[in-house]
């Protein structure tokens, strides 16, 4: 599709994807720096689908309720009449199976999983990738899973078994975050294989001093390999008011020149996106108490916060598993941030970017509250793009870096409100229940 939204001639090496609970684009993001062009994004939620329109110009987003929509729907408004689909994938919304707090059955948001089925079903795709969190496949959850299982097989769908649990760290991401694949193809089309743990950029292994060795036999970035080019925000008082920081990022690991832009990764085929380098996005800070900046910096590295219950991120290891807060239906709860390892502060939007893997040109609304969800709720694009890479070897595609620069979305869409957002889709303000301001206890 070009920047219009019209889609332009199918390119045998850019296979063709749809994403349903898109969110931001964690998955997208990954998905198409396999070699995926993303036709299509579903997402109920319209700050998450504005971001998305922002940094993936070319997809058709489709602000909408999963279970209102059918295959037929995202084909017209995606123009994918008579286009075959090499995959569908998505995340369906996880708190239902969480492992976090009480796992309820029929909470209904687990229905959401079996519109996830409908829509592959009815679109019909070569294949698809499901993704969720490690407590669908515990418990009485198994029972689900298990049943989602037989139906996709009923449907004509074989799914690759065991499933696995797939771990971001071991994919050179400095994050500690563990989530469930399922991966599936049509009868006749090869199935996909799980991905084998990698390395950021397996030819600079010689790189030793911003790795640090995970699980025993594979390497991620430390969490300062990931943010020890990054300015002392403590000098900027204007970042209370604005999350935009002018300046030259010099310096810093192989991670982050990458994520720079500075640095080629030869596994990227995503679409080179214009943005300004010396401006920086999603540094705004938070207002702490003297108090809480006192316990803040008296916290060991590596140790929880015994009042708050944050956790004060160790510089020579990884990120805790970066977690989204809840709706006003589940309590409404801000996700806690983890402590900055030298300031005594709870991380920037940005700084969770860096550590879940997201290139600095990637835009995230500019409220802390919304930018943290956006990240959360987030697969990491270099997890995403390592299982995506197995789903482009079977579908038999050699991956293809576009030469063609796109420019970004409004900068706008950053700064819609709910309402604001809702009214540029053309849906419901209320379609998401607004927040409340308590913090629930760190993991």
């Amino acid at each position: 599709m070009d920047v219009k939204g019209k889609p332009k001639p199918k390119n045998p090496n850019r296979p063709v994807a749809v994403e349903l609970f898109a969110g931001a684009g964690g998955l997208s993001l990954g998905f198409e720096q396999a070699g995926f062009d993303l036709a299509a994004a579903v997402e109920i939620d319209p700050v998450h689908c504005a971001i998305h329109e922002l940094n993936f110009p070319q997809t058709k987003v489709i602000c909408a309720n999963i279970a209102n929509i059918t295959g037929d729907d995202i084909r017209r408004a995606a123009h994918l009449e008579g286009v075959q689909i090499d995959t569908v994938f998505g995340g369906p919304p996880c708190q239902g199976f969480s492992l976090i707090g009480q796992r309820v059955l029929d909470d209904p948001r687990n229905e959401l999983v079996f519109h996830f089925l409908r829509i592959v079903t009815e679109l019909r795709p070569r294949t698809f990738v499901l993704e969720n969190v490690p407590g669908m496949a515990s418990g009485k959850q198994h029972d689900l899973l298990d049943q989602l299982i037989a139906r996709f097989e009923a449907a004509g769908y074989r799914v690759r078994q065991p499933y696995q649990i797939l771990n971001a760290a071991n994919f050179g991401v400095p994050q500690n975050r563990r989530r469930l694949f399922l991966l599936g193809a049509l009868e006749g089309v090869p199935l996909p294989e799980y991905p084998e743990t990698q390395t950021v950029l397996p030819e600079r292994k010689n790189d030793l001093g911003t790795w640090l060795f995970a699980d025993g036999k594979s390497v991620a970035p430390t969490v300062n390999a990931a943010l020890s080019d990054l300015p002392d925000l403590e000098q900027f008082d204007d970042l209370f008011d604005t999350d935009e920081l002018n300046i030259r990022l010099i310096g810093g690991s192989d991670y982050t020149r990458v994520l720079r832009g500075e640095l080629c990764d030869p596994t990227d085929f995503s679409w080179p996106r214009n943005y300004e380098s010396d401006r920086l996005t999603g540094c705004g800070r938070a207002e702490h108490t003297a108090l809480s900046r006192q316990r803040f910096a008296a916290t060991a590295p590596g140790s929880v916060e015994p009042i708050s219950r944050f956790l004060k991120l160790d510089p020579n290891g990884l990120c805790n598993t970066l977690r989204a807060g809840t709706n006003t239906d589940r309590g409404a709860f801000s996700a806690p941030r983890p402590i900055h390892p030298v300031s005594p502060r709870c991380i920037t939007v940005r700084e969770a970017a860096r550590l879940h893997s997201f290139p600095d040109w990637f835009r995230f609304h500019r409220t802390i509250w919304h930018g943290f969800r956006e990240v959360g709720n987030s697969v990491p694009p270099r997890l995403a793009r390592a299982v995506a890479a197995q789903v482009l070897t079977a579908l038999g595609c050699v991956p293809v870096k576009p030469s063609e620069v796109l420019e970004l979305g409004n900068n706008n869409l950053a700064s819609l409100t709910m309402r604001e957002a809702a009214n540029y889709f053309g849906v419901n303000s209320n379609v998401i229940a607004p927040r409340k301001r308590t913090l629930v206890a760190a993991d």
